[in-house]
């Protein structure tokens, strides 16, 4: 891979993202509520942008999608370390809709490592969607207060979410970035056939 595309914006981004990973856990073990919820949210602008501008230019790479997908799972991680370590209370008292999330969210994983012995990077339209809901409601919640309704919505969608990316990984013949959705699997699969 050539230099310049290895250390393009949207890998530069994705890369902060790991980065800032470690500082996000020390402002979790020490408390720091302003800090946890600053350094989420540029998390989540960064994860935001380097997508689009990946788009936009032309900077598609496999690489890239691979590192998005590890500065994901690092920074979705961190969002809900931080709502545990933080706010238990309010965890425990919505724990199945949490436990419904993570069933869900593991289950894709184990799906996705026994079939191809590494987690997905599929990067579904309805995943983009979900990660914006979710940095919504976190942000929200820790800015402003709880909107019921908005974690409800949150929570309905991410398990919509995931049930879709459970279908593909279980569907699909090899496993690639940047996976649209249902849709278009089942109309390449036709186009195959």
């Amino acid at each position: 891979m050539k230099i310049e595309k290895l250390f393009s914006i949207p890998n530069v981004l994705s890369g902060y993202r790991i980065l800032a990973l470690p500082f996000i856990v020390r402002a979790i073990f020490i408390e720091d509520r302003h800090l946890y919820i600053t350094l989420l949210a540029i998390n989540f602008i960064t994860d935001i942008l380097d997508g689009q501008i990946a788009r936009r230019f032309g900077q598609e790479t496999e690489f890239g999608a691979k590192l998005d997908s590890f500065a994901d799972i690092g920074t979705t991680l961190m969002a809900f370390a931080g709502m545990v370590l933080l706010e238990w209370s309010f965890v425990l008292a919505h724990q199945y809709a949490f436990e419904s999330v993570i069933a869900l969210y593991l289950c894709i994983e184990m799906v996705s490592v026994c079939r191809f012995k590494r987690p997905h990077s599929l990067h579904l339209y309805s995943s983009k969607i979900i990660a914006y809901f979710q940095g919504l409601f976190i942000f929200s919640y820790f800015v402003y207060s709880y909107i019921p309704w908005l974690f409800y919505l949150m929570i309905i969608c991410t398990c919509i979410s995931y049930t879709e990316v459970l279908i593909v990984v279980f569907r699909i013949r090899e496993l690639r970035s940047n996976c649209k959705g249902i849709y278009w699997m089942l109309k390449e699969n036709k186009r195959i056939s």
